[in-house]
């Protein structure tokens, strides 16, 4: 079973930028897809970004966030630029049993989630 923890959100201005990170730890997640969810308020939670060896986002952060791993260190990265208020939301990383998949029911072990509040 691996456990994941979310960090480094916060609130930032429209047009800031952030860096989230997940990080693994009982078992090491090389191979495995890795992915960011969002949930706002009163919203289902929709996928955010994929990683692999490759990856994938949603169209909404396409050319805006990037995700990462570094293998070493059992950590995957989200790396948000050119915020809106529209990202605000709570951040969630897991783990992906099937690499480009942006449904929840295909990913797990779910970390607690980090809050992005975005201000206008």
């Amino acid at each position: 079973q691996v456990q994941l923890v979310e960090s480094g959100g916060g609130l930032v201005q429209a047009g800031g930028s952030l860096r989230l990170s997940c990080a693994a730890s009982g078992r090491t997640f090389s191979s495995p897809v890795m992915g960011w969810f969002r949930q706002a308020p009163g919203k289902e939670r929709e996928f955010v970004a994929g990683i692999l060896w490759s990856t994938y986002y949603a169209n909404s952060v396409k050319g805006r966030f990037t995700i990462s791993r570094d293998n070493a260190k059992n950590t995957v990265y989200l790396q948000m630029n050119s915020l809106k208020p529209e990202d605000t939301a709570v951040y969630y990383c897991a783990v992906g049993f099937r690499f480009g998949s942006t449904l929840v029911g295909d990913f797990g072990s779910w970390g607690q989630g980090t809050q992005v509040t975005v201000s206008s």
